[in-house]
């Protein structure tokens, strides 16, 4: 049997209409309901009119959030040589070769939020697909995260950059920052993520491509959001 909301969400519940708000609406609305007392992530979900299923219609990509994520990613690169220096001096938490890689696969460790990997690496970190897939942390050149320059990537993800990917319900779940933020600059975030989705549209998608879009924090109900202002600006 399904547990009942508390209070506290019935309370932010009742708060929120049964329509579609626009972002500068929605982010405030947001903040105001809030009721945990720590610093929630907000999120924004997007239903798309896509099937995963088939290839063509797979959307995924990257974003740099504006305004950041309100929290540093601890970043691991897999390299050798003058690449691990490289790494190191552009900030990486963990930096090695095939050691880290031994270590991933013996001690099961995962104390890192990304993954970046140099080409060279991909044979031995190939072998880590069933630790590292699971949870997303998968290095793929499609995200920038199997790259040479790995000084650019480990800035980039440390500058939070956020990978999307429609999972197997054709949903993309994706942060764009904390409650604590100002206003502005949570619409922004969400801004720049909901157009780099819809950039993403694949060709083989028919009929509506964002089907619905919510913006919620880690315990609010969820906001529907009104997303043909960013459908019109990628059109034109």
């Amino acid at each position: 049997m399904a547990r009942k909301p508390g209070k506290q969400y019935q309370s932010a519940a009742k708060q929120v209409e049964a329509r579609d708000y626009t972002l500068d609406q929605a982010v405030p609305l947001l903040q105001k309901i809030k009721y945990a007392k720590f610093d929630e992530t907000v999120e924004v979900h997007l239903r798309l009119g896509v099937d995963p299923k088939h290839a063509d219609q797979m959307v995924r990509g990257t974003v740099i959030m504006p305004n950041g994520l309100g929290k540093s990613k601890k970043v691991l690169v897999i390299a050798g040589g003058d690449k691990q220096k490289e790494a190191e001096e552009a900030g990486a938490d963990f930096v090695g070769g095939e050691d880290m890689v031994t270590k991933i696969q013996t001690e099961n460790w995962t104390d890192f939020d990304a993954v970046v990997a140099t080409p060279d690496m991909m044979r031995s970190v190939g072998k880590l697909g069933k630790v590292l897939g699971p949870r997303g942390l998968m290095p793929n050149p499609k995200t920038g995260t199997v790259t040479v320059d790995v000084a650019k990537a480990v800035k980039e993800v440390k500058a939070g950059k956020v990978e999307f990917r429609v999972d197997k319900t054709g949903i993309i779940h994706a942060p764009v920052g904390k409650t604590s933020f100002a206003s502005d600059k949570l619409v922004e975030n969400a801004a720049s993520l909901i157009s780099a989705v819809i950039k993403a549209k694949p060709a083989a998608s028919k009929g509506k491509y964002v089907k619905s879009a919510t913006l919620c924090s880690t315990m609010s109900p969820g906001i529907s959001i009104d997303v043909t202002e960013f459908s019109a600006k990628t059109a034109g």
